[in-house]
């Protein structure tokens, strides 16, 4: 055999070696994915459960017909209905929403974890000063509280990873939705005064997606 079919035959089993290495990869990778797809269809994530306990109530004014201050506190609860995966929280923010308009500055909600079937409480207080509002909200909010009622959203935002053993799954973005009908006002003797704020108990479900 010459030197020069040697060197043809020592390329094609190079080929042939380096084509079993890629294939056996591939179908390594294809089990791999195939086994998290498997367990991830078994175990069944449920997203986290969400409540709004209760708002303080420490300022809340119309100083102009289109300027809003506002200073509250609200406890929301958390809670993981899965019995197999934990919850990553990440870059979470609160803010109130009145009549579709942003009326609080955002107030981070530092990450945390919450392990299998846990609760969480976080109790961050949301504040504008100064807010400009369109007029008609800033009227609506004197008649809400002539009223002795007003609604508005405590509204969440964030990122959540899923932990299943040693199994972390890539972020999902979350959004939070709490309907907030606090009866301030005319009723404001329903609520709890503490100092100079009134502490409205609420205990109502939000919306969760995922």
């Amino acid at each position: 055999m010459s030197e020069k079919d040697c060197n043809h035959s020592n390329k094609d089993h190079r080929r042939k070696l380096l084509r079993r290495c890629c294939g056996g990869l591939l179908i390594f990778n294809f089990i791999v994915l195939i086994i998290i797809l498997l367990v991830w269809s078994i175990l069944q994530p449920r997203k986290p459960r969400f409540t709004l306990q209760d708002a303080t109530i420490f300022n809340l004014n119309v100083s102009a017909p289109n300027v809003i201050s506002t200073t509250i506190q609200v406890t929301v609860n958390s809670h993981n209905p899965n019995s197999k995966i934990g919850i990553y929280y990440d870059r979470m923010n609160v803010y109130a929403i009145y009549h579709s308009q942003q009326i609080t500055y955002y107030t981070a909600i530092p990450p945390v974890y919450q392990g299998t079937k846990e609760d969480n409480v976080w109790s961050p207080f949301i504040y504008g000063d100064n807010v400009p509002v369109a007029p008609y909200n800033g009227q609506a909010l004197g008649e809400d509280q002539s009223d002795g009622a007003i609604s508005m959203l405590i509204k969440i935002n964030g990122r959540v990873k899923w932990k299943c053993g040693s199994f972390i799954s890539g972020r999902y973005h979350l959004h939070i939705t709490c309907p907030a009908y606090i009866p301030l006002g005319n009723s404001k003797n329903t609520g709890i005064v503490i100092g100079n704020a009134v502490k409205y108990k609420l205990s109502q479900s939000c919306s969760v997606s995922v």
